[in-house]
């Protein structure tokens, strides 16, 4: 079985706030000798973050890029490479949500919710798991939803594009699995992040950020010869 290495490289893609924010804290707090990889659009927001990661002792990047877009995918993959030389850890986070039933959804918000949320995920993953797999090993974590595992009305787009990423997430892990790779699919519901922002529902029924990173550590933290496939997290005094 692969071996864990000992200063893992950990690439976050939406790291810039939110839950992806959190994850970077997580990491940079809890696993020593952690190196990342800070992806996103906003290199003011990854500053911010990065300098948070460094201060608890990690060493921490900022690669700015749009995950949609086929060409500042492949820059910044190459940019990552010329400081890390690898990716060990891959956590796919970046995403978008935009509600609006399936009448009133629009081929261009459609369009939109997709790249954002799956064609993101299928460029990145592309960029740096063929490395993973040359090397036998490697972490995959792909951020789903609960809109992913069952219906979500008032966000038809946004609920097609999770079940998207719920099916490649099983895909790359039937695929990948004789690789040396672990593939998880992360599906959280109701939390504190700028996504749920000005939606109503008050923060104590959702859940913090950093409980949703703590699981993303804690699952990485696993024994290489265990892989949690799928995990469900919901705020307690709900079901959002």
């Amino acid at each position: 079985m692969p071996t864990r290495p000992t200063k893992p490289v950990v690439a976050i893609t939406g790291a810039s706030q939110g839950i992806g924010a959190a994850i970077a804290r997580a990491f940079a707090s809890e696993v020593r000798g952690v190196r990342l990889a800070l992806i996103a659009r906003s290199e003011s927001n990854l500053a911010k973050v990065a300098a948070d990661c460094r201060k608890v002792g990690a060493r921490a990047e900022v690669f700015t890029c749009d995950v949609s877009d086929e060409l500042s995918v492949a820059k910044m993959a190459s940019a990552v490479l010329a400081v890390y030389k690898r990716v060990d850890v891959l956590v796919n986070n970046a995403g978008k949500y935009a509600g609006s039933p399936f009448l009133e959804t629009s081929v261009s918000e459609f369009d939109r919710m997709i790249a954002a949320n799956l064609r993101s995920l299928f460029l990145v993953t592309r960029a740096f798991v063929p490395a993973m797999a040359e090397r036998g090993r490697g972490d995959i974590f792909n951020m789903g939803s609960v809109a992913g595992i069952a219906a979500y009305p008032g966000a038809a787009a946004y609920t097609a594009a999770k079940f998207g990423v719920a099916g490649l997430t099983k895909t790359m892990r039937v695929e990948l699995k004789g690789r040396g790779i672990r593939v998880c699919c992360v599906h959280p519901g109701a939390t504190v992040s700028p996504s749920w922002k000005g939606s109503g529902v008050p923060d104590a029924r959702m859940m913090p950020a950093e409980d949703v990173a703590a699981a993303f550590v804690a699952l990485y933290r696993m024994s290489p010869r265990t892989v949690v496939e799928e995990i469900v997290l919901r705020p307690q005094l709900g079901d959002l």
